[in-house]
Formats: structure tokens, sequence, C-alpha cells
């Protein structure tokens, strides 16, 4: 009698959860497909796209913004070592979120179809994912356990071929930035670049650096649209970062714009028109407005610019002509660097040092004046 009542409870225990096993398993479904499709978008599509991935967006600005506050309260060497941090651990940290999304959306799948309690297929998901363990029970199990296996397997092979590409792509990018640095100064400064090409033959080597540029903008851009944590990857010196040098890029190829006839410095116009596409692009992946900018160029640097100008060239525009100018190319893309640098925490640098013989290069090798790694400022 007591038996016969007990399997009664058991039965109408089941027949409750019957409805909740369906739920439990369509959610499961969802979670599963929604995973997948993230995981796609994020790691897989090397281009934008109308859906964008809103759970890796989200994730990402739920670490940043207090992972960037955190840091505003430590020394610059410090807070630089701790931003350079994130780009590795927020990577790390949306492959944890997709994989365990991914197993618990099985376990649900499998609960509502196999039954018994949610925590042991919660175990029996885990195992199957990661390939520690076979599918087990009947043959609606083997199936999902097999569909689960099969994901687990695209994943990590998905992420073997990811990760190489981002740090080909950080490589590349952090080359021409060192590359830079030697020609510019670390920081790199738009007057520095201007005035080393005083002079002819210096005038047109510069024309021949800017149809470079045009090529390290594109792919910048190109590199940062399709893997956008890669704007978070730093530089490995403190003074150093792909936004200043790419700003440092358009502020030359705006300068000889604007103090040169119309499409006279053809390779100016083109090296502007990717690096304002870039920072414009840019500043839309990371759903970033145009915001107030700081002046980084006074009078009397615009002053020394036009004499270092005109002292290059033979058929420079007038000088009020060339201000005016300047002014509007700089509306088009200040707006979105200045969002850039403090959404990503990033300095930019100033048309021009205080002193041009102040100007650091950075030292070849290591000890001596080469001492500018992260946190070792420099000698004098």
């Amino acid at each position: 009698m007591l038996a016969t009542q007990e399997a009664g409870n058991l039965t109408g225990q089941a027949t409750r959860l019957q409805p909740m096993r369906v739920v439990a398993g369509i959610f499961g479904v969802v979670l599963i497909l929604l995973m997948l499709f993230e995981f796609f978008v994020t790691f897989l599509l090397p281009r934008r796209v109308r859906r964008d991935p809103r759970i890796a967006r989200g994730l990402t600005r739920l670490l940043w913004l207090p992972w960037r506050a955190l840091a505003r309260r430590v020394s610059p060497a410090t807070a630089d070592t701790w931003l350079g941090f994130f780009g590795p651990f927020a990577l790390l940290f949306q492959l944890v979120v997709w994989t365990l999304g991914l197993m618990t959306g099985y376990a649900l799948l499998e609960w509502g179809a196999v039954g018994g309690t949610f925590g042991d297929r919660l175990l029996s998901s885990s195992g199957v994912f990661l390939s520690a363990e076979s599918p087990s029970g009947s043959t609606a199990g083997h199936l999902i356990g097999l569909f689960e296996a099969a994901s687990g397997v695209a994943v990590v092979f998905i992420v073997i071929g990811y990760l190489p590409a981002v740090y080909a792509a950080f490589s590349r990018r952090e080359t021409a930035v060192s590359q830079l640095a030697t020609r510019g100064g670390s920081p790199p400064a738009a007057g520095l670049l201007l005035h080393q090409a005083i002079g002819r033959q210096h005038w047109q080597e510069l024309k021949g650096e800017l149809q470079a540029w045009e090529e390290w903008a594109a792919e910048l851009m190109e590199t940062h649209l399709s893997y956008p944590l890669l704007g978070f990857y730093r530089s490995q010196h403190v003074s150093q970062n792909w936004l200043a040098a790419l700003t440092a890029m358009v502020d030359v190829a705006a300068f000889v714009k604007a103090t040169a006839p119309e499409g006279k410095v053809r390779a100016a116009d083109v090296t502007f028109g990717i690096g304002r596409h870039a920072f414009a692009d840019l500043a839309l992946q990371f759903r970033l407005e145009r915001g107030a900018v700081q002046e980084r160029l006074t009078a009397d640097e615009f002053d020394q610019l036009y004499s270092i100008v005109e002292a290059a060239t033979d058929d420079s525009v007038g000088r009020e002509t060339a201000h005016r100018r300047l002014a509007e190319l700089r509306e088009q893309y200040e707006p979105n660097a200045e969002a850039l640098a403090r959404f990503l925490a990033l300095d930019l640098p100033r048309w021009l040092p205080a002193e041009l013989e102040s100007v650091r290069q950075p030292g070849v090798g290591v000890g001596g004046d080469g001492r500018d790694l992260v946190g070792q400022p420099p000698r004098r």
C-alpha cells in the first residue's frame, strides 16, 4: 500500500515536471542557437554585419568600464600595465561565456528530452562538451551528446584558427607603430615629421611615406573592425599607442592637404580619406558619439608648421587659407579620435612638442637609452 502511494506521488511529480521540462528544452535550443550564432559572428565572420555580436559587445563594456575606472586610481605606468591585461583577458572571458552557455543549453535540452535531475544533466553535458566522457542513456541522449561533442570540437578548431590571426594583426600593427616612432618621436608628433621634410628631397620622401601610411591605415581599419578586441591591446611602450600613430599620420596628411593647392598632393588626399574613414568606422564600432575636442595645435604652433611647409615647397597656399582649410579638415576626424581616446584610455599626440629637440627617439636594444618598455621610463 505504501509502495503504491509512493509510486503515485512520483508519477504525479513527473507529470507536473513535464511542462517545465518542455519549456527548459525549448529554452535550451534557443540558448544553443544564440551562443553558436554569437560565437560565429564574433570569432569567425571576418567582416561587419548588420546584426552585431551584442552579447560580446555588452560583455566587453561590462568588463571595461570598471577596469578603466580602477586604472585611473593608480600611477600612469601601473595603469598602462593594468589596462594592457584587458585585451587578452576579455578574449578569454568571452570564450568562457560562450562555452558555459553552450554547456547550459545542451544540459537544458538533455534534461527536457531525457529527464533525471538538472544537476546530473549539466555534469554530463560538461563532460561531453569537453570530450571527457561519451554520451550515455537513451537514443535522444546519444543524439544530443553527439551534437554537443561536435560543437565542442568546432569551438576548439575555430579558436585555434582565430588566435593566430588576431596576434598576427597585432604584430603588424605594432611594427608600424614602432617604425613611426623612429621618425616621428615617441609619442609621435606631426610637427616632427614635417620638420624632417624640410628640403625638396625629404619632401618627396614624405609623400612616399604618406602612401605607405595609407596602406597601414586601411589594414588597421579592416583588422580592428573584424576583431574589435584588438583596440584594447596596448603597445609595449608606455609612450606609444596605435591611436596616437594613426592620429599623427592623419595630422600630417591633413596639414599637407591644407597647405597644398587643391589636388596637388594625391598621396595626402588618399591618406587623409582612409584615415578619416578609419576614425569614423571605429567610433561607430564602439558605439561612440563625437564629442568635444581638446585643442592640440595653437596659433603659434600652426605658424611654425606653416613656415616648415612653406620652406619645403614653392606653391603652398596662403597662411589664412591654409589655417581655414586645416580647421575644416580637423573637424572631420578629430571628434571621433577624441571619442576613441576617451573610451580606450589612450592619449592623443600633440601636433608639436614643446621643443623639437626634446622629442624622444626610442633606443634600439635593451638597456641604456632603450629602457622605454612599460613601466621603465627612458633615460634622458
